[in-house]
């Protein structure tokens, strides 16, 4: 039996949202990565709010996630796009 109230815990915790700029396909993974960084994101700041790591260990978390992203940025040959008009 499926309770209209009951919340799929994966679809919550993970959301994704749906791309609505122009498509392609390096932009498309890109907002994917982008949203994997924000999650991570999220889950490494609330481990220093609640005292499980240190400020200085999420700083250093988040700098090498946004050098992750930096990177997949500029290999998937988004910086060369011309910027959109939405």
């Amino acid at each position: 039996m499926h309770d209209s109230n009951h919340v799929d815990k994966n679809n919550f915790i993970y959301q994704h949202y749906q791309y609505r700029g122009q498509f392609t396909l390096s932009k498309l993974l890109f907002n994917a990565n982008l949203q994997e960084f924000s999650q991570r994101v999220s889950y490494i700041c609330n481990l220093q709010m609640r005292g499980k790591i240190s400020p200085q260990e999420c700083y250093e978390q988040i700098e090498q996630l946004w050098e992750q992203l930096t990177l997949s940025f500029k290999a998937l040959g988004i910086e060369n796009d011309e910027i959109e008009d939405y």
